[in-house]
C-alpha cells in the first residue's frame, strides 16, 4: 500500500462524509431534523424490537454514556420508552413508543428515497461495483476495528 493510496482513500473517505451531510448535527442527510445517531437508533430499534442500550450502543458503534444520553433524548422526545432489565437492574432495555414507530418508518422512508436518488446519478453498469467496494470497505472496517463500543475518538 503507498502513501499516495493511503492519502487518496482519506481524503475520498472525508469528502464523501462532508458531500453526504454526515457532519450536519443537527439533521440528517435525507433532511430529518435530528442527529444521525438518532435516526439509525430509531431504525435499529425498529429493525430489532426492544434492545439494551448496550446492544443498541454496539450497533451503532457508540460508547455507553453517548447511548446512554441518546436514549434519555429518544425518552425526551417521546420516541422511545426505556426500563431496567429483568435480569440486571443496573441495565436498560430501550423500545420505540407508537410516535417513534412512526418517526422511525418516516425516516425509513426518506432515507430510501435519498440512497434511491444518489445511486439512480450513476451509470447502471457502475451500480453493483460501487456497491460492491462499499461492502469491501465495511468488511475491512470490521475487521481493522475490535467489536467494543469503547473506542477511542477519531
Amino acid at each position: 500500500m503507498t502513501t499516495s493510496h493511503t492519502d487518496e482513500l482519506r481524503r475520498l473517505m472525508q469528502r464523501l462524509v462532508r458531500r453526504f451531510g454526515a457532519l450536519a448535527g443537527d439533521s440528517t442527510p435525507c433532511g430529518k431534523p435530528m442527529s444521525i445517531a438518532q435516526a439509525h437508533a430509531l431504525m435499529i430499534l425498529r429493525a430489532n424490537g426492544e434492545l439494551s442500550q448496550q446492544a443498541l450502543g454496539a450497533e451503532l458503534c457508540i460508547d455507553k454514556s453517548n447511548v446512554a444520553r441518546l436514549c434519555a433524548k429518544l425518552v425526551e422526545d417521546g420516541h422511545a420508552h426505556q426500563r431496567p432489565c429483568e435480569q440486571d437492574g443496573r441495565s436498560r432495555r430501550v423500545s420505540l413508543t407508537v410516535r417513534g414507530e412512526r418517526l422511525a418508518r418516516e425516516v425509513e422512508d426518506s432515507s430510501g428515497a435519498r440512497f434511491g436518488a444518489l445511486l439512480a446519478t450513476l451509470p447502471a453498469k457502475r451500480r453493483a461495483p460501487v456497491i460492491e467496494a462499499l461492502h469491501d470497505l465495511v468488511a475491512a472496517l470490521d475487521a481493522l476495528a475490535p467489536p467494543s463500543t469503547e473506542r477511542e475518538s477519531p
